[in-house]
């Protein structure tokens, strides 16, 4: 018998956590947590350090997982298919009350490593890196395999479960990219060989299953920056630009053409030293070599200083493509850190707004300030890492699964890829956080 509990991001977006239960042994699927709520609360004082897991249940943070306590002492392993923080950040709270190992691709597992270490947590969880596109036996009945696929981070998988019953895949986030700009390119192919298996369901991110078309590839992405940063006249500006930390594809295009126009270029913020740090332990990346890179308020103070004595020698990459109210563009539109914007600056926003009101409401806040200044805007120079509802036809006819959960997003977004489901002949289920279904 297999059971399905939708423990987290099945009515919003972030908090990603499902639990798989096969007979009498459970897989769980990602433990992330829900950033806006954090920054709720912090806005009003809070001071998240000294929030445990019931404070952070409470605060709608992170999962609520006391749904499957009866559940607990059968997990054997919690699988992590990619190291955003709304997939792995409820770790430090969560991991610790059951006993098993968190396996990931090794880029995940060195972002948690990273991750634990900045915030100070420490836990006892066995931390176990599976290469993409290898398979691991956690039990005499169950295997996991990473199936590699791309996403806006590297090393992001397709989690197959494999079981005496067929194939449950979870597919939480993805996009198919044949053209990535760093790592491998989707496995298509091996996706084809497993849909021929008996797929008993697909647990399928639905963020952007209402557009209807494909996701373009990051090599579209690459482009825009390209005409933006060498086609516009910017010799006498400082240029800044912002993207997603965790986005080392991204990250190397700018470096790319910043070197271009023989500029030194400068990272700035703790989660931008993080995620490099990682890509860099694993030497996936060199940044090292061509940035520099400052983690700190301290070390960004005393950089800033310099900048703005030579501002057109340099391309800043700054944390805050969200308006976080602690991240670095943030605190220098608020005047927090000690920099003075010119008019005609130029500002990049390689990304697109998360679509949750909260970080809404901060990007525009943030935008609106910057254009205070009288700085250029460069907006949406971004193509998503998730899958628009034509990936969505293509993975659903290639694994034929008997069920489809639409994940990652609340009812609208859920609604659109079941209507697809159900268009193409398929049982889909809308599902809400905490609820179980038996299949």
């Amino acid at each position: 018998m297999i059971e399905i509990c939708t423990v987290g991001g099945y009515s919003e977006v972030g908090k990603n956590m499902t639990a798989v239960k096969v007979d009498n042994e459970v897989v769980i699927l990602d433990m992330g947590i829900c950033l806006p709520k954090i920054i709720d609360f912090e806005e009003l004082g809070g001071d998240r350090t000294k929030l445990n897991k019931h404070h952070m249940i409470k605060l709608g943070a992170i999962p609520n997982d006391n749904i499957i306590d009866s559940w607990k002492p059968l997990v054997k392993a919690i699988a992590i298919g990619h190291c955003h923080l709304d997939h792995i950040a409820a770790i430090p709270y969560l991991a610790p009350h059951y006993k098993a190992p968190i396996l990931g691709t090794p880029y995940t597992i060195e972002v948690i490593k990273q991750m634990l270490v900045d915030d100070k947590f420490t836990i006892k969880n066995p931390l176990k890196s599976i290469n993409p596109n290898s398979r691991i036996r956690i039990s005499d009945n169950l295997e996991l395999e990473f199936i590699n696929i791309t996403h806006s981070t590297l090393q992001t998988a397709m989690i197959a479960i494999h079981t005496r019953y067929g194939v449950i895949i979870y597919a939480n986030d993805y996009k198919f990219d044949q053209m990535p700009i760093v790592g491998q390119k989707a496995n298509v192919e091996r996706l084809k060989e497993i849909g021929k298996e008996n797929v008993i369901a697909l647990i399928v991110d639905s963020l952007y299953s209402d557009l209807d078309a494909k996701t373009p590839s990051e090599k579209v992405a690459r482009e825009m920056l390209k005409d933006v940063m060498l086609g516009t006249e910017s010799s006498n500006n400082l240029i800044i630009a912002t993207s997603f930390a965790s986005h080392i594809a991204r990250l190397k295009s700018i470096i790319d053409f910043g070197k271009k126009l023989n500029r030194k270029i400068v990272f700035m913020g703790r989660s931008l030293a993080k995620y490099t740090r990682a890509a860099e332990n694993l030497k996936l990346v060199n940044f090292s070599k061509e940035v520099e890179i400052l983690g700190y308020a301290r070390q960004i103070r005393r950089k800033l200083k310099d900048i703005e004595k030579h501002r057109n020698s340099y391309l800043l990459v700054c944390t805050g493509n969200q308006g976080e109210p602690e991240a670095t563009l943030t605190k220098m539109a608020r005047g927090d850190l000690p920099f003075k914007f010119m008019p005609q600056d130029h500002i990049i926003f390689s990304c697109k707004t998360i679509p949750d009101p909260k970080n809404i409401k901060n990007r525009a806040e943030l935008e609106q300030k910057l254009k205070s200044f009288n700085v250029r805007l460069f907006k949406d120079i971004h193509v998503s890492g998730h899958a628009f509802a034509q990936d969505q036809h293509d993975l659903i006819n290639i694994l034929k699964p008997r069920h489809i959960f639409p994940a990652h997003a609340g009812r609208e977004k859920q609604l659109a890829l079941f209507e697809l489901a159900k268009e193409l002949g398929y049982n889909a289920h809308l599902m809400e956080d905490g609820k179980k279904i038996t299949i």
